[in-house]
């Protein structure tokens, strides 16, 4: 396993190894390589992407002298979009499609710290040999992984944007935690009308997704910690760059594509791009 890092982290990792710090305590992980220079590398097998949206480019850009038409890549960011863009950098790669249930912040340089008690990995692909998806699901699960193969991938991506872009995008634009939200009702309603919207794009999509799902999703999240949060939040909260363009501009140009209203994430766009455009220019 290597690892691919850069700055603080590449040092710390090289130095220290990779902290990970969970509710099973803690633990050290030592891979057998870093680099910050993907050049370096033999061609790989299996490429576990899951840099922040904003970076995925750049980051497939290096990787291309590592890449051959038996590599697999498995893109595991926040969105729907991630798949399509690596396609087009990678054409000649294998691109599987990937999401992950996770609360989990980075401290320090290589220190990773787990909160909540959601911890799943799920992966899969379409018209891809059943051999190869089965063969990673058993390396995951031997690393102790929870990690489940999809049989519908599609509609397993779209119920964890459910889940991530309505809470992504009513945490940064009210700057509140997820406790804050559920205990507002008016707060509480803007997040059913995220969820609506959202829910009203996969129909057009011909998406199936269950009836319930709703309430389902609005059950996970009441079940996370009160004082957690998104990481887009985090973001703008730091001002940094921020998972905005995928996780709530996207919902927005997806609408006007297929002509399906979703008045609230416009309004919330349009406040978080101001809110991003003060910061530039220290407003």
């Amino acid at each position: 396993v290597i690892f691919i890092a850069r700055g603080e982290n590449e040092t710390a990792i090289r130095a220290n190894g990779l902290t990970l710090i969970t509710s099973q305590g803690q633990q050290i992980i030592y891979p057998a390589m870093v680099t910050s220079t993907p050049a370096q590398l033999h061609d790989l097998d299996l490429i576990i992407c899951s840099v922040k949206s904003y970076d995925l480019e750049t980051s497939m850009e290096s990787l291309k002298p590592c890449t051959n038409d038996k590599t697999i890549v498995l893109p595991m960011l926040n969105g729907l979009d991630a798949s399509e863009r690596i396609k087009k950098l990678l054409p000649n790669a294998e691109v599987w499609q990937g999401c992950a249930y996770i609360i989990s912040r980075l401290i320090a340089p290589a220190v990773v710290k787990e909160s909540g008690k959601i911890n799943r990995l799920y992966f899969g692909a379409e018209q891809r040999r059943k051999e190869n998806l089965q063969r990673v699901e058993v390396l995951f699960k031997a690393a102790g992984i929870n990690a489940r193969l999809s049989t519908n991938i599609l509609q397993t991506l779209w119920e964890k944007f459910l889940f991530i872009s309505p809470l992504a995008t009513l945490t940064s634009y009210l700057d509140v935690s997820v406790g804050e939200i559920l205990s507002n009702q008016q707060h509480k309603k803007l997040l059913s009308n995220l969820l609506a919207e959202i829910k009203s794009l996969a129909d057009a999509r011909n998406i199936t997704l269950s009836e319930s799902i709703i309430q389902t999703t609005l059950d996970k999240i009441s079940s996370l910690p009160c004082e957690a949060t998104s990481s887009m939040h985090s973001d703008f909260k730091k001002g940094g760059k921020t998972e905005v363009d995928s996780l709530t501009g996207y919902v927005v140009e997806l609408g006007k594509e297929l002509n399906v209203p979703t008045p609230d994430y416009e309004k919330m766009l349009f406040g978080l791009t101001e809110k991003s455009l003060k910061r530039v220019v220290g407003l």
